[in-house]
């Protein structure tokens, strides 16, 4: 079994992170994006998933992960500091915040992730969750979980764009991940992500990222647009997902045997 390493970590190296979405949440899926050797498996709440609330189901994903040596990059439908404190108690230690505007909205999710939070007590408590071993507390190291814990924020709407060298300089801002499909929708041009301002715009985002040192992610289920992303600096790669494999695939056979 692979000793399980978070995004916090993995970001603190000099190869990219490579990871694939679990579409149907199947801690299976987890435990074989595991066995192939990917590094993350990013679990959307924002639009599929279970509820942020399920901790019972978040705890399986998080037992899956361990035995197969894989972090979990959970997608939460939104930065309240309830919905991270309730998520990070079931021990997930990476996740990402959707639609993003400003940078008091992902300043008050990363507080709420950690118990020290530039030098004064941050807005993280004592649980009774998987985190804190099932309410043992003096079994939690308050360094090691701010240091283990990363939260990084989609921009994904002009509003981000114009605000992203300030969002960008939220203190311990773990990465950032650009969101082209509703990028093209905030712009007036949905779904054209290859329209010369949404273009314009993602270009923005990965050249601030880098400025900033804030490492960045990219969605792509295409291996040289991947290879060539990682030769743009990005450093989260989302490679696809098991549905879409599946589809590709095991279509294809059918459509070769037919």
């Amino acid at each position: 079994m692979n000793e399980r390493r978070y995004l916090s970590s993995l970001l603190g190296g000099d190869d990219p992170v490579l990871g694939a979405r679990a579409s149907t949440t199947a801690p299976a899926i987890v435990e074989v994006y595991g066995a192939i050797g990917l590094d993350f498996v990013w679990v959307d709440l924002e639009h599929t998933g279970s509820s942020p609330y399920d901790s019972r189901a978040l705890d399986e994903l998080n037992r899956a992960a361990d035995a197969a040596g894989i972090d979990l990059l959970v997608r939460l439908p939104s930065g309240d500091p309830h919905v991270v404190r309730k998520v990070l108690d079931t021990g997930i230690k990476s996740i990402l915040i959707p639609r993003v505007d400003s940078a008091a909205e992902i300043r008050g999710a990363v507080e709420a992730s950690r118990f020290v939070y530039e030098g004064r007590p941050g807005n993280y408590g004592a649980g009774a969750g998987r985190d804190s071993g099932w309410g043992n507390v003096s079994s939690l190291n308050v360094a090691d979980h701010d240091e283990a814990v990363s939260v990084g924020c989609m921009i994904e709407s002009r509003t981000a764009v114009e605000n992203l060298d300030e969002i960008l300089r939220v203190p311990e801002l773990g990465f950032a991940f650009v969101g082209p499909a509703d990028l093209s929708i905030s712009m007036g041009h949905p779904f054209e992500k290859d329209h010369p301002d949404v273009r314009d715009a993602i270009e923005a985002v990965r050249e601030a990222c880098l400025d900033a040192d804030v490492p960045v992610g990219w969605v792509t289920n295409d291996t040289d647009d991947a290879a060539d992303a990682i030769e743009r600096g990005y450093r989260l790669l989302r490679l696809g997902d098991e549905i879409a494999s599946a589809r590709s695939v095991l279509g294809s056979r059918l459509e070769n045997l037919r």
